[in-house]
């Protein structure tokens, strides 16, 4: 028998099994915090899954605020490649949101009404972190900070979002420095109120697809696309799980249910970059 038919014949190693305290795989992932974070409040067994995928999405919007910041941080320091790296990993992460929906959507109204009481005026409008992500689309609020005074950390958090600038921002700063001609009135905006559209940005972006092709800031581009219509995705099929299972209702904790999440998907985010389509 040659020596490399004998290294197959034996028995794979086994693994190392004994250690002192926890394992390191529990040190590091913290598993037996995150499995033991769900309390339900009802005793209906759909609640469960409610409850997680709400919790998995939560650490999916931290995920993704962490990608656009490092975006936008890289955006300020003239990194385009890492910014769209970070942009792209959020594209895989939006996709993954997004399909968080599924276990929910086919919720019928009686199965999400045994257990909707218990949520009281709890709302999926009052995550902190997936207001940060919005913040960070350039959908800016005070009044938003409201339902967290009571959370001093998450609410100078959120202060602190709400006066940066957003990670849309920071793309059109980097297009002026680039040389395209972005307005002094959005380059020098109240960057804590909302970004509202504007002609002259989006004629820089025709201009900049439909000229001599930098290929840098055209990726970067249709990175951002991707991310809008990934925000687009998430939007629409929230509103169409939510319609499934409450119908048009108020929704939880004095939203306007349906209605209100129909008025979010119509909104684009990065404006320009799409209707600036119709002109190239």
């Amino acid at each position: 028998m040659s020596s490399h038919e004998a290294q197959e014949t034996q028995e794979p190693e086994t693994p190392h099994l004994d250690f002192k305290g926890t394992t390191p795989y529990e040190d590091y992932v913290k598993a037996d915090v995150l499995t033991h974070l769900q309390h339900t409040l009802s005793d209906d067994p759909g609640e469960m899954v409610f409850l997680v995928t709400t919790q998995v999405m939560e650490l999916w919007f931290t995920v993704i605020v962490h990608e656009w910041e490092t975006a936008a941080t890289a955006l300020r320091g003239d990194d385009v490649p890492v910014a769209v790296a970070a942009l792209k990993r959020s594209v895989r992460e939006l996709e993954a949101l997004t399909a968080s929906w599924k276990p929910l959507g086919q919720l019928t109204p009686a199965q999400f009404n045994s257990y909707r009481s218990a949520l009281g005026e709890g709302s999926g409008f009052q995550s902190a972190m997936y207001r940060r992500m919005e913040f960070l689309l350039g959908d800016k609020s005070a009044s938003m900070l409201v339902p967290h005074r009571g959370a001093p950390r998450v609410h100078a958090e959120l202060e602190k979002a709400l006066h940066e600038p957003s990670l849309y921002d920071e793309v059109l700063r980097l297009l002026a420095r680039r040389g395209h001609a972005i307005p002094a009135a959005v380059l020098e905006r109240d960057v804590s109120l909302r970004y509202e559209p504007s002609d002259e940005v989006e004629a820089a972006w025709t201009a900049l697809y439909s000229g001599p092709e930098d290929a840098e800031l055209a990726r970067l581009g249709e990175a951002l696309t991707d991310v809008a219509e990934l925000v687009w995705r998430w939007r629409n099929d929230h509103l169409v799980a939510t319609r499934r299972a409450m119908g048009a209702k108020a929704g939880t904790g004095g939203s306007a249910g349906v209605a209100w999440l129909e008025k979010r998907a119509r909104k684009n985010v990065f404006p320009e970059l799409w209707t600036a389509r119709s002109h190239v």
